[in-house]
């Protein structure tokens, strides 16, 4: 049996609405009926959709089985065709529809199928995929190549690129900043020897302490054959010598447009404390070693905080001892398993997820890459995974459904049942004690509006913190599915009044761990969060980081219109990505600046900047490279580098250079 999928996306018109075409070919020489056709991918069929010469058996968020109409016989040879009329939202980009099938034939087997990306009516441009390349021009507008680009630059003098480094640390510090930096050029250019001995012509660095320089500051000093890096503390030790050696690479590779100094100094520390990305493990997995690479990368761009976006509606990917449920069952998606495939995952069990023994080799690499580690466990909303795996967490007498804005059913932890919250606390403990950074995410984004609206337990709760009136309200919502046109805004609601309680006590309990809690903006609603043991992400617009920061909360920006590295870098269907937030290109997330907007006042509490790495359109990892690439070294260089130093043109002449994590280039 062979078959192949082919989908189809046309617009809706004034005289005809959306189509959402399926066409399953029998390549195979065999007649088939009473089958079924499953498929996932970014976009969603509607609850409410209607299907032309078929039917819709059940539907997921991006999960849909569907079948043909009764008694019908796909031929060797034929193709059926459906047409889905009704998307949770139309497709913008080749990679929205779907990206994997499978067929459940009639006495039960379960055959993969190839499916090709989806077809967009009068698109016939090439798909991209790769990275986008950026060429070393002949000249350039600076003469050393580095980024994030420094604060003081002073180096002068031209000579041939030394073939390496011969590290000279002086003291612990710098011998373990020696070698951290040796094993990251190490494992990211593993032939060009970057860090080597004197008997393979290896140039003196000297690396010392040196008092009174910021907590992530550096100097160096050259010679005629020698370079001193100098620092107080082993993270701008470390940093020093990153910058040598994007000086290095850059001179080697082309020593027509970038030099390498002989004389004066660069001294330099960064224009942000947090410098972070974020990667959602939980929609695609990756391994360890695809998560310690982007560490590494990271690292390449002296960015300092990972966001591992651990727990999700799709999966659950932590290790947790009191509660091996949530691995062995939340971890996991295929046919026939509590989470059904999504998002390209296909029929086959497929998932994975992190032991401790990972997480601590993982969190050892961050630290020596001088980088923090910050875990998130998404609640009370985006809990669909775990509470398939541990049912009891939720209200044994919660009738009706809501959903969530990526189309989940009643998917969010219950703040009025009193199981959650020892649920929650022995997370938190396990959680704390894994990750020593001492910061725990909660999340707390996008809870649905109608969420509990069918909990006795929760309108109860409701009536006791906000009246009869406010109950009455939530009980409105009931069985409204919502999120018509992206997530609910929930401020000032029913909901919103009882997770405000919920994290002001999961917050309470982190505190009293001695750790800081961080959100989404959507945590500090009601004040939920004390402002001096949080910090906060504002996600929405640009405009709610500064009125954040105006109220007084720690706030890195994370804008979805420039720095979500899931959005397309243009408007073009053959273009990657989402496009909920817009659309960002290279060079509109480099110009963004995160300060724009904020008062004298709100600047002191706007800490810094992350890019988010949302992983629904990266079951392809040169859908990765393309939107990941060169955008997270735009968004390192706004942490880093102050705004009056940043130049699009100069970074452009050297992102090039940078190493990306898959090494799929685009073919443009």
């Amino acid at each position: 049996m062979s078959f192949s999928l082919v989908t189809t996306w046309t617009p809706a018109t004034d005289s005809e609405p959306l189509g959402y075409g399926i066409e399953l070919t029998n390549n195979g020489d065999t007649p088939i009926s009473n089958f079924q056709l499953g498929f996932s991918g970014p976009a969603r069929i509607d609850p409410y959709a209607t299907l032309e010469n078929g039917k819709l058996l059940k539907r997921l968020s991006n999960h849909t089985l569907i079948a043909p109409p009764d008694g019908y016989v796909l031929e060797p040879g034929a193709t059926w065709t459906s047409t889905a009329r009704g998307l949770s939202y139309g497709l913008r980009h080749w990679s929205d529809g779907a990206n994997s099938a499978y067929l459940v034939l009639e006495g039960g087997e379960v055959v993969a199928i190839p499916t090709a990306p989806t077809q967009g009516k009068g698109h016939n441009s090439p798909l991209l995929k790769g990275a986008m390349k950026f060429p070393v021009p002949a000249k350039a507008p600076a003469p050393f190549s580095i980024i994030p680009w420094p604060k003081h630059v002073a180096a002068t003098g031209n000579r041939i690129a030394p073939p390496g480094y011969d590290l000279k640390p002086v003291g612990d510090l710098a011998s373990r900043a020696a070698a951290a930096f040796a094993d990251l050029t190490a494992e990211l250019f593993p032939v060009e020897a970057i860090v080597r001995p004197a008997a393979e012509a290896g140039m003196p660095v000297h690396i010392v302490e040196k008092p009174g320089l910021g907590a992530e500051a550096y100097e160096i000093a050259f010679a005629d054959n020698s370079a001193t890096v100098s620092a107080t503390t082993r993270q701008g030790m470390f940093y020093g010598l990153v910058t040598l050696g994007h000086i290095l690479r850059g001179a080697k590779q082309y020593p027509a447009t970038f030099s390498f100094p002989t004389q004066g100094t660069i001294a330099d520390e960064p224009g942000f404390a947090f410098r972070g990305s974020h990667l959602d493990v939980a929609r695609q997995f990756y391994t360890a070693a695809e998560v310690s690479r982007l560490i590494r990368l990271m690292a390449w761009n002296k960015m300092n905080k990972f966001h591992w976006h651990l727990t999700e509606d799709e999966a659950w990917r932590l290790e947790i001892d009191a509660y091996p449920q949530l691995t062995e069952i939340a971890a996991w998606r295929g046919h026939g398993k509590a989470l059904p495939p999504l998002l390209g995952s296909g029929p086959q069990p497929t998932g994975g997820y992190y032991s401790k023994k990972t997480v601590r080799e993982i969190v050892a690499l961050a630290d020596d890459l001088a980088m923090d580690v910050i875990p998130e466990i998404d609640m009370p909303g985006h809990f669909y995974a775990a509470l398939q795996a541990l049912p009891e967490l939720r209200d044994p007498n919660e009738k009706g459904e809501y959903q969530s804005v990526q189309g989940f059913p009643n998917n969010s932890l219950n703040p009025a049942h009193e199981p959650v919250y020892r649920f929650v606390e022995t997370i938190v403990d396990e959680v704390l004690e894994l990750f020593p950074a001492g910061v725990f995410h909660l999340g707390a984004d996008e809870v649905p509006l109608a969420a509990w609206s069918g909990s006795p337990l929760a309108l109860d709760m409701i009536e006791q913190m906000a009246g009869p009136a406010m109950r009455k309200k939530h009980e409105a919502q009931f069985n409204q599915l919502g999120n018509a046109h992206g997530a609910d805004e929930i401020e000032g609601s029913p909901t919103a009044i009882i997770q405000a309680e919920f994290i002001k006590r999961v917050h309470r309990y982190i505190a009293g761990k001695g750790a800081i809690t961080g959100g989404w903006e959507e945590a500090a609603h009601g004040d939920a969060v004390a402002k001096d043991k949080s910090y906060v992400i504002g996600w929405r617009n640009v405009e709610i980081n500064a009125e954040l920061a105006e109220r007084g909360y720690d706030i890195v920006v994370s804008p979805g219109q420039r720095y979500y590295l899931d959005m397309a870098n243009g408007v073009s269907w053959a273009e990657p990505g989402a496009g909920w937030a817009g659309w960002s290109g290279p060079q509109e997330t480099y110009e963004f600046e995160a300060r724009e907007g904020f008062s004298e006042e709100g600047l002191k509490h706007l800490i810094g900047v992350q890019s988010c790495i949302w992983s629904e359109s990266m079951a392809d990892r040169a859908i990765f490279d393309r939107l990941v690439f060169p955008r997270i070294s735009a968004i390192a260089e706004a942490g880093w580098t102050l705004p009056e130093r940043k130049s699009w043109e100069r970074f452009k002449s050297m992102v090039g250079l940078m190493p990306i994590m898959y090494g799929h280039w685009s073919a443009e």
